[in-house]
């Protein structure tokens, strides 16, 4: 128990259980540290748990194998062929936007280098490729005035080149990249929008939809709002009014994706025979004190704000009682009459409500979750209530907000699963970065897989969680929106010091298209399994340069950058060595003269 330090008195506590030295009782408190000790002594070590163990087994036939792209992240090709501008367009040119004043106007050229891509992914052996549309190559201004054919007939040949390998397309509508000439007229605020996407669908499903059995509305609408619309950190890059745009822009989300769900429900089902559905992003959140109920709700509130707030209206009807009830309080706090919250019509509720044929989920990782008072902050943060933070004890990736935590992905998984009545789940996004020197062994992406995609057989065959896909981010290194080539999530190596831009299998391409083959884990204690051979084929590929750095200003290999840090470094230390003898000389000087 914390007690008398000797010369320290009672500032430190090294107990493990807290002593109040203000009360005259002196009550014990036990720490979360004496609740650790408990479970060490009652489990006589650490044996594993059950989230840490390894499962074996298969997951259904006909499972969706699949890695993704994104149009503007891969495609270049900027201005080519009558393509219109995009809002990523306009935010990567705009000084300042952009770590190292990256853009994809060339980005890994795949408008160009079609048939790389599809070898790419015939080597991970994957049954599905998900990759979207840019609107602006297909509709320049975002109007059906003017239909580009040939940004249509790029998209037809990549599906034909895909079925030709027997890859089968999921295609995203909108991952990101708006029209310009839609954005300059208020973008996602602007209700017309709504009927903008609608026949931006119909086009797509018209022209595109025979050879394609999956789509996907949006892409992670929530990303589409907060960092575009409240941090400013994506394009179209606002910041001014997190009390209200962010709801006014998911409102319109919302309503756009049933629109394009009914017109394919309506014109296209029945010949097309495909699916849609919306992909939203979620972490999961545990509460940083387990011991806490207030913390548990706040945990409860932050995958409502997440997931729930385009979930719930799509699959339940209407938004969350949660969202609902936190901006109804905190707009009530903060003076006005009503919420800041846009309320759906019951025929709006009506139309929106059951609007998927599946449900599609981007996850990564997961936080710690606790609630904080904002007072009467009239904030999209405010609002939720909720501050995170992540375990140190959780592994870093190449991404500052990225920390591996396999476990999170079953909960989630099984949340949905009760949440929305066990709908068939595919997973559209799942995967890990990386960042500084290219290292074709990535381990820690490999590791990620095995742990992540375990986790995902766990809610198949242990809690009954009715999912049908999983895929894979990304299938080449790219440009990662506001950070640049920076950090890297490619199965693939894009070397961009070759202009050729040749694509490199890094060595998780063999251990995930190992797991395809064999459709999960078979289990090694039953002997060899054919389907099994992760090891990569290094020598079969060339190893790339490392990409040149920016130092001081100047472009130059990762050899010569590293030359010039250790001699700036130097050269530092003389000048603080010489400074700090002159100082010290001068203060010698000083008490001598002060002595005389």
């Amino acid at each position: 128990m914390d007690s008398f330090q000797f010369f320290y008195g009672y500032i430190f506590g090294f107990g493990l259980h807290h002593v109040d030295f203000t009360n005259p009782h002196r009550p014990r408190t036990p720490k979360f540290s004496a609740h650790v000790y408990y479970n060490i002594m009652q489990n006589n070590g650490f044996p594993l748990t059950e989230d840490e163990k390894m499962i074996y087994g298969e997951f259904k036939k006909d499972f969706i194998w699949s890695s993704a792209t994104a149009s503007y992240q891969i495609e270049g090709a900027w201005r080519a062929d009558g393509k219109g501008l995009s809002i990523w367009d306009q935010f990567t040119h705009t000084p300042g936007k952009i770590f190292e004043h990256d853009t994809g106007d060339v980005a890994c050229n795949s408008y160009n280098k079609m048939d790389d891509d599809i070898a790419a992914l015939k080597k991970v052996k994957v049954s599905h490729y998900r990759f979207s549309v840019s609107w602006p190559r297909v509709l320049p201004d975002g109007t059906t005035k003017n239909i580009n054919q040939a940004g249509l007939n790029y998209y037809q040949r990549l599906l034909d080149a895909l079925l030709a390998a027997n890859i089968q397309p999921q295609v995203t509508l909108y991952h990101w990249d708006l029209p310009q000439a839609l954005q300059d007229v208020g973008g996602w605020e602007n209700e017309t929008i709504i009927e903008r996407f609608r026949d931006y669908a119909d086009v797509l499903f018209q022209n595109l939809g025979p050879k394609v059995k999956l789509w996907i509305t949006f892409n992670e609408p929530f990303i589409i709002t907060i960092l575009g619309h409240v941090q400013g950190a994506h394009a179209p890059g606002f910041n001014d009014r997190p009390d209200t745009l962010p709801y006014i822009v998911s409102h319109n989300i919302i309503k756009a994706h049933a629109e394009a769900w009914h017109v394919y429900n309506d014109k296209y089902r029945a010949s097309q025979k495909g699916m849609v559905s919306i992909t939203v992003n979620s972490d999961w959140a545990e509460p940083r004190n387990p011991y806490k109920q207030e913390d548990y709700d706040a945990a409860r509130s932050l995958v409502e704000f997440y997931l729930g707030w385009y979930a719930h209206p799509i699959f339940n009807g209407d938004y969350s009682p949660v969202v609902k009830k936190s901006v109804l309080e905190q707009s009530l706090a903060g003076g006005l009459t009503k919420s800041r919250l846009p309320e759906f019509t019951p025929e709006e509720i009506k139309r929106i409500n059951g609007t998927y044929d599946y449900f599609g989920l981007n996850h990564y990782c997961s936080v710690l979750a606790f609630p904080v008072d904002f007072g009467t902050t009239q904030h999209f943060e405010a609002d939720r209530g909720v501050v995170v933070i992540s375990d140190r004890t959780w592994l870093e990736s190449g991404s500052v907000w990225l920390r591996m935590t396999p476990f999170g992905l079953r909960r989630l998984l099984r949340f949905i699963k009760n949440e929305y009545r066990n709908p068939p789940i595919i997973i559209t996004e799942n995967g890990v970065s990386e960042n500084g020197p290219v290292d074709l062994n990535d381990v820690h992406r490999k590791y990620f897989y095995e742990q992540y995609i375990n986790q995902v057989l766990k809610a198949y065959l242990l809690d009954g969680v009715n999912i049908i896909g999983y895929t894979a981010w990304s299938l080449l290194d790219n440009l990662e929106w506001a950070v640049g080539y920076t950090e890297r999530f490619g199965l693939f190596y894009v070397n961009r010091s070759d202009p050729d831009l040749p694509r490199t299998p890094k060595a998780s391409v063999s251990f995930y298209s190992s797991i395809i083959s064999c459709n999960g884990f078979p289990d090694p204690a039953s002997g060899p399994h054919e389907c099994w051979n992760p090891e990569p084929e290094a020598t079969k590929e060339p190893i790339p340069a490392i990409n040149d750095v920016s130092f001081l200003g100047l472009k130059l290999s990762a050899e010569e950058a590293a030359t010039g840090l250790n001699a700036t470094f130097a050269l530092l230390i003389v000048a603080v060595t010489g400074a700090v003898g002159l100082s010290v000389g001068l203060l010698l000087f000083n008490r001598r003269s002060k002595r005389d």
